[in-house]
């Protein structure tokens, strides 16, 4: 204790000098965190805090451990990508150049920093660890997922710059103080409104693999939950420009929209959200469903597998918000080609949150593509709309009907449903005796299963959820990968 109080008498004679930063290196930052001696009104800069390229040799080697993504939202890791920070707590970059402009409520950002605490800012660093709820006017940031992440135990922040794009992406990241049981995954990207890696039109998006703590011990957390919220969103600082997704303190998979209780972080999980923060004014509703891509396949057909989710039908859940809170939402859903097969229920209704139970009956249908429109429309002036297709893919399997032989193509395997909750039914063409393997992205194999026939179901329950290769070897020693989802 007496060694503290002499550290903090000599160190506020630092702080007598300074008026809005302060120079400290991340023993003394720490030191000063857990006696919650921090000063809220500096900015502190970190004077043993390595940044940039002159990491990337050393970081290469995480590039292969990075957890797995699902819909293509999150981009793989590679060697393109830069280590932004050492391992650190509330740490940032120094000013990263865009060779773009990236459009702000109207105004053009060509740099920006990162920040270790899940957002990213342009006018300064932010070292803040607990979040604030938006619209706030201290600052202007875009924030995936704000709260006290910690490398110090486990995970990275990397990123990568295009001509018209940065993808930023906090990798299996921890929490304070150096806790590493519970990681979160998570990206923002922004771009010139142009790149093709969003959909046309928008030009941000907030994308999350497994997402499972909220807060740091010193946001009053406990075990990775409670205290202070954790919080989605965009805030340009001006109380008027701005966006939330929600805040976040819990586990479970519950979420009422951006204003209402706090919502549980497993809803993130294997989300995709696509913006355009480009426009003042009313900011359009965000479509969201978090448990499907843009397309779903589905097998009719099937009587041997009736324990599939995907056979005859489909349901999914679709999601629309309102980011503003003094607004309400409202959408439209329907399927032109065949409306009789589809049918919806609000399953969830709050004023800036509706959810809606879908299901669409493909059995009967001809082998095609079959798309769903959803509308979203709030009550802004002007009012804002938001459309999205999600489409159902119709594979019906003739060799899967009652009296018709099994047929299939040269060196071909299905595996399905896919995405997949329990259950997959795994079919090939491969002579019988046939061995299944099932590989995390590490390259690591976590399943083997026989195949003692050329179709047959294989129980999946105990794998966590993922992206795996599953390959098929004959006997022969011929193969083939297909890659799956476990949900």
């Amino acid at each position: 204790m007496k060694k503290l109080l002499l550290f903090l008498s000599c160190l506020s004679v630092i702080f007598a000098s300074a008026q809005k930063s302060v120079n400290i290196t991340t023993q003394q930052y720490e030191t000063l965190k857990q006696a919650n001696q921090l000063d809220k009104t500096k900015q502190y800069n970190f004077t043993d805090l390595t940044i940039g390229k002159q990491l990337l040799k050393a970081s290469q080697k995480a590039f292969s451990k990075s957890p797995s993504v699902i819909c293509s939202c999150l981009v793989p890791l590679d060697t393109s990508f830069t280590l932004a920070m050492a391992p650190n707590d509330d740490g940032s970059t120094g000013l990263i150049s865009l060779p773009f402009n990236f459009n702000f409520y109207g105004i053009n950002y060509s740099s920006l920093f990162i920040n270790n605490n899940g957002n990213i800012s342009f006018a300064t660093s932010y070292g803040t660890f607990s979040s604030s709820p938006f619209p706030d006017p201290s600052y202007l940031m875009i924030a995936p997922f704000w709260s006290d992440v910690d490398t110090r135990g486990h995970g990275a922040v990397y990123y990568k710059i295009t001509p018209t794009a940065i993808i930023i992406k906090w990798d299996s990241v921890g929490y304070y103080s150096s806790m590493t049981d519970k990681l979160n995954t998570f990206q923002l990207i922004i771009t010139d409104g142009t790149d093709p890696i969003l959909p046309v039109g928008k030009n941000t998006a907030f994308c999350y693999g497994d997402m499972q703590w909220t807060t740091g011990a010193a946001s009053s957390g406990i075990g990775g939950f409670g205290g202070a919220p954790a919080t989605v969103g965009v805030n340009q600082g001006d109380g008027i420009s701005y966006f939330q997704v929600g805040r976040f303190d819990n586990s479970g998979t519950a979420f009422d929209g951006p204003y209402g209780a706090s919502d549980s972080v497993d809803w993130l999980d294997n989300q995709g959200m696509y913006f355009d923060v480009a426009s003042v004014g009313n900011t359009p509703p965000v479509i969201i469903n978090n448990t499907i891509c843009d397309t779903i396949d589905v097998y009719t057909g099937d009587t041997t597998h009736t324990m599939l989710t995907y056979i005859d039908s489909v349901e999914f859940n679709i999601g629309v918000s309102t980011p503003e809170a003094d607004q309400t939402v409202n959408a439209a859903l329907s399927c032109t080609s065949y409306p009789a097969n589809f049918s919806y229920t609000l399953s969830k209704t709050t004023p800036t949150y509706k959810e809606y139970a879908c299901k669409f009956i493909v059995a009967g249908l001809p082998v095609g593509i079959y798309p769903i429109n959803i509308t979203a429309t709030d009550n802004g002036v002007p009012a804002a709309i938001t459309e999205r297709t999600i489409y159902i893919r119709n594979n019906y399997d003739a060799s899967l009907a009652v009296g018709i032989s099994n047929i299939v193509q040269p060196s071909s395997i299905s595996i399905y449903p896919n995405p997949a909750n329990e259950t997959i039914a795994v079919k090939h063409n491969f002579t019988s005796a046939s061995t299944l393997t099932l590989s995390n992205m590490l390259g690591q194999n976590v399943m083997t299963a026989q195949l003692a026939t050329q179709q047959q179901s294989i129980d999946i329950s105990s794998l966590i959820k993922g992206v795996y290769f599953a390959t098929i070897t004959s006997k022969e020693g011929k193969s083939k990968t297909i890659k799956i989802v476990k949900k």
